[in-house]
């Protein structure tokens, strides 16, 4: 596993190595909360392997707001940073192995590693333009481009989500999904 990390983030690899009684290997299952919406996210995930995705319940609506795959960090990152209670839900999709590391061990190996913080600031960077361009589709385009872009843009998704969390990322229902589909096959 520490091999596979290594090539994806060399220096991140030796880190987990360097600090390995900070980090736990869980294997969790498929279809478990990790983080409840509303509890303290107060530990950050890697996935090693497998799929997650991070949602909020709206008056009994389920919407996803992201899914994460092999080697993204993973947290609800404001209630993680700011300790407040999250606005969302982190569960799993697959059966899921990531390494868990406390806020308080995290923040030591931040200290001690400044290219970590750069790490860091780029994926948080890069989750924050995707949740940007990810609000910007709602507003700017239809449910059938969002589908189109989602195809061209991050087509794996769709390989290893069930259609229910993608109608829920793209804001429709599974029913209107099946349609756009199934327009989108005869052409």
């Amino acid at each position: 596993m520490l091999a596979r990390i290594s090539i994806a983030y060399p220096k991140f690899g030796d880190v987990i190595a360097n600090y390995k009684e900070f980090w736990s290997e869980i294997n969790i299952p498929s279809k478990q909360t990790v983080l409840k919406e509303g509890d303290v996210s107060n530990a950050l995930y890697f996935v090693v392997k497998g799929s997650m995705r991070l949602s909020n319940n709206s008056n009994g609506n389920e919407i996803t707001i992201q899914f994460f795959f092999e080697n993204d960090f993973v947290a609800s990152f404001e209630s993680f940073l700011k300790d407040t209670p999250s606005f969302f839900s982190l569960d799993t999709i697959e059966n899921t192995t990531v390494l868990v590391i406390k806020k308080e061990h995290w923040k030591i190996i931040m200290d001690e590693n400044p290219f970590l913080k750069e790490l860091f600031f780029d994926f948080t960077s890069d989750r924050f333009i995707n949740y940007i361009h990810h609000f910007l589709s709602y507003i700017k385009e239809k449910p059938e481009e969002r589908y189109q872009n989602l195809l061209k843009n991050k087509s794996h998704i769709l390989k290893r989500v069930p259609l229910q969390y993608v109608a829920s990322y793209l804001g429709i229902t599974t029913v209107s999904l099946s349609r756009i589909r199934a327009r989108k096959n005869k052409k």
